[in-house]
């Protein structure tokens, strides 16, 4: 089971890796509701190892078998794995590759929020984005939340891959 979590881990992390990198050189012109999209979609194919793990525990070391409980503890692991590889990345991302990012997407937002709400639906949006900043500089913070994310949807696909592929 070791063998598998880790092989399945890293081609998630290594995928996620490459489909971040792509996105970054690729949709350096898009708008960033956009490459959030991206984002979210890099994440899902990245975390689709965590099926093909299970599958491949279940199929080739296991006799065709295994339990649901069994099956998404592989899957969250996998997900583990692969949620720290993107942690990591994205605080070199932020810290070393594109430190201006944060103030980027703050000013942008700012841009935004300046054409779309009340003056004093505004201010307070500032406020809140303000404090959001501070958070998001922290690699600790940013780390967990980029982490927690990937995790999350990890947790989910887990769900789903252990139902489809238990057996007993």
């Amino acid at each position: 089971m070791k063998k598998t979590v880790l092989r399945y881990g890293l081609y998630g992390g290594i995928t996620i890796c490459v489909l971040f990198l792509l996105a970054w050189f690729m949709g350096n012109g898009l708008s960033y509701s956009l490459q959030e999209v991206i984002g979210y979609i890099s994440m899902v194919v990245s975390l689709s190892f965590v099926f093909f793990g299970i599958k491949h525990f279940r199929d080739r070391e296991n006799n065709g078998r295994v339990s649901f409980s069994k099956a998404l503890a592989i899957g969250v692991l996998i997900s583990l794995i692969t949620a720290l590889v993107f942690g990591v990345l994205d605080v070199i991302y932020v810290e070393y590759l594109n430190p201006e990012f944060m103030d980027d997407y703050y000013d942008r937002s700012i841009a935004q929020l300046r054409t779309t709400l009340p003056a004093n639906e505004y201010e307070a949006k500032v406020a809140e984005l303000e404090a959001e900043k501070e958070l998001f500089m922290n690699p600790i913070f940013s780390f967990l939340i980029m982490g927690m994310t990937v995790f999350v949807i990890g947790f989910i696909i887990s769900l789903i891959s252990s139902l489809i592929l238990q057996r007993n």
